[in-house]
């Protein structure tokens, strides 16, 4: 669901102002960002260019100074729309994309080498070989062994193993202990991104459970189950997963404590006796209504609501990202 999204944003809306151009494509190690030596460019071209020649797998790495606000995942797919890495029918390409002033990075896969380059792989090579030597502001060493890595990887060969540290916290994270960091870890997304798109899921659907808290009788106790499941997946896309299951239970426990206090109001037994008199009533600028099915309206005219469709290309968003 996230890699869909990334992508449907990337390729259905313009980049936003400000957002940095896509650079010339002008070989396999494209150093806008000038953190490479040039030894290590040549180096990269050379091994690059030997793996191409014996694979037909297109590899580059982009540096680039700052993403101005663009997430590394939209970005990432943008660079690979115009630059095409990899065969056409094959897409075979890879981009390795860094953005040291905002310390993130990426390792982008074509369709084509997603079943061997797969997003594990491509997370435990950030992880376990690019991140450390960044963190030792080692770009050349970090950006070299990262390729070599997913060459190896290409070929047939193993992607790195975790570290004892990292295999220690993934088992810490299955027995259900996590730390604070872990706790508030939401999707890849960018700050801003989460901020929209919280407000976008949860006004619709905070919406919808205000309009059945206040609705009475059967109505009301049917948009509560009705609304289960976008409560229990919804957020995941904002919050992650164990803030979810916070969220979720508030929802389960909270819904039917509001209505049972809300039905001694005398809003809401007027509105009960209404529907059940009349067959329809009105709460908050909204009408109810009764008698073969039930539905709400406000005075304005519905208008339909535009919805998400993701888009082909050369990456199908596969890969993974990380930051130092």
């Amino acid at each position: 669901m996230r890699r869909m999204l990334i992508i449907a944003l990337a390729l259905l809306a313009l980049p936003a102002i400000g957002a940095p151009d896509i650079p010339y494509l002008t070989g396999r190690a494209v150093d806008n960002a000038e953190i490479l030596s040039v030894g290590a460019r040549e180096r990269l071209a050379k091994s690059l260019q030997a793996h191409e020649q014996q694979t037909g797998n297109q590899i580059a790495v982009l540096t680039i100074s700052s993403l101005e606000g663009e997430s590394v995942e939209e970005f990432a797919v943008r660079v690979f729309q115009v630059w095409k890495l990899g065969q056409k029918g094959k897409d075979n390409g890879v981009l390795v994309l860094v953005a040291p002033k905002d310390r993130r990075m990426r390792i982008e896969v074509g369709y084509g080498l997603e079943g061997t380059l797969t997003d594990v792989a491509a997370s435990r090579i950030i992880r376990n070989i690019i991140t450390p030597r960044f963190k030792n502001n080692d770009f050349d060493g970090g950006i070299e062994e990262g390729v070599a890595a997913i060459i190896q990887v290409l070929q047939g060969g193993e992607a790195p193993a975790d570290s004892g540290s990292d295999a220690s916290r993934q088992s810490s994270a299955s027995s259900g202990s996590q730390s604070s960091d872990d706790f508030f870890k939401g999707p890849d997304l960018p700050i801003g991104e989460r901020i929209l798109l919280g407000g976008f899921i949860f006004g619709i659907i905070g919406l919808f459970t205000a309009i059945g808290t206040m609705t009475p009788g059967a109505t009301g106790w049917f948009m509560y189950f009705f609304l289960i499941p976008f409560w229990a997946m919804f957020p995941i896309m904002v919050v992650g997963g164990t803030i979810t299951l916070y969220v979720f239970g508030a929802y389960l426990a909270g819904y039917p404590l509001v209505k049972l206090i809300l039905r001694n109001s005398d809003w809401y037994r007027k509105a009960a006796m209404d529907l059940r008199s009349k067959g329809s009533a009105s709460i908050g600028g909204f009408t109810l209504s009764s008698g073969g099915g039930s539905s709400w309206s406000s005075g304005s005219s519905s208008g339909s609501s535009g919805g998400f469709s993701g888009g082909g290309g050369s990456s199908g968003g596969g890969g993974a990202s990380g930051s130092w």
